[in-house]
């Protein structure tokens, strides 16, 4: 289907949600008063549940999400192993795609991905990178002409925390760092010319990842990101900041207040608190593409290509 996004008599398109863990409950919510739901998990009782609750359907498995024509776009919420193969078979079935982050696992599958979208529209493929669509980052973005060019950056979160899942198979800077290295993308804007790595406490999978980055304006950059140390629930009143020519910005890690000291003075704002992790709006981003994908998405192939490339480059100093 490469036209108008398949739609039911209320004119809400069909999206198929694959995999109905936590995630996949977070998508469900916030593409529910807009879209027509439809479920298929590795577990059939975890669909037809999602099924009940969001009034959907449950899906016999993920090839029927691929085949019906009446199903316009896919949100892959599977385990990570499973990406970029659902995501490439996704795309050659002409549907729209939201797959969770990261999108890849290797160089190698965002390659796949990205042969895969050759001739496609732009809006065809949507990461859900949440962290790009934080209300916080839009006022944060706004303030930084006030601190002048860029010079320095530190982005970090770190919280303890034991994944038990699939997720504990991968390191932490993958599977949850990758929201610091697009905060810090969206920025810096432009990839770095050098990219160097720790990661104290060793072992492999890692659980703390410290990243050093030069950029070719000058400006350095720091990605601190572990589950290994004592915090606050949910890594609250962590700091990371943004320093320019002219003065420096303070936001807290979870995106609750920024403040700016720079020549026009000393601003606090707290929030904006609604849609605060960014869910609302990535969501509505996502079937703003399915409807028309000639629109791209804030977050596209290309910036989730450019994040997981620092992710590949700190795990090359190893």
């Amino acid at each position: 289907m490469t036209g108008k996004a398949a739609a039911d008599t209320a004119g809400r398109p069909t999206v198929a949600i694959v995999g109905c863990g936590r995630i996949a409950r977070v998508h469900a919510a916030n593409l529910a008063p807009h879209a027509r739901l439809a479920f298929t998990s590795r577990r059939p009782e975890s669909a037809r549940a999602l099924a009940a609750r969001f009034s959907g359907e449950a899906l016999a498995g993920f090839e029927e999400a691929v085949e019906r024509p009446d199903i316009a776009a896919v949100a892959i919420c599977s385990p990570l192993e499973h990406h970029a193969a659902q995501t490439v078979a996704a795309l050659e079935a002409a549907k729209s795609v939201l797959v969770e982050k990261p999108m890849a696992q290797s160089r190698a599958e965002v390659e796949a991905i990205g042969q895969a979208l050759i001739g496609r529209p732009p809006g065809s493929l949507t990461v859900a990178e949440n962290y790009l669509y934080k209300p916080s980052l839009d006022r944060l973005r706004a303030w930084l002409p006030d601190i002048g060019p860029l010079r320095r950056v530190r982005v970090s979160k770190l919280t303890r925390q034991q994944p038990s899942d699939w997720r504990a198979e991968h390191g932490a800077l993958l599977e949850g760092g990758i929201h610091f290295v697009a905060l810090l993308g969206a920025i810096a804007g432009a990839e770095p010319e050098a990219v160097r790595a720790d990661f104290p406490g060793g072992g492999e999978p890692e659980r703390h990842a410290h990243l050093e980055l030069e950029y070719p304006s000058g400006t350095r950059a720091e990605v601190r990101y572990g589950w290994d140390t004592p915090s606050l629930p949910g890594g609250i009143l962590q700091h990371s900041f943004v320093e320019g020519e002219d003065g420096r910005l303070v936001f807290e890690s979870n995106g609750l207040y920024l403040w700016s000291r720079a020549w026009s003075g000393f601003r606090l704002r707290a929030g904006p608190f609604a849609d605060l992790m960014g869910f609302g709006a990535m969501a509505r981003d996502f079937l703003r593409s399915v409807r028309n994908p000639a629109l791209r998405p804030r977050s596209d192939f290309e910036t989730a290509r450019r994040d997981l490339e620092i992710v590949f480059r700190a795990y090359d100093t190893r």
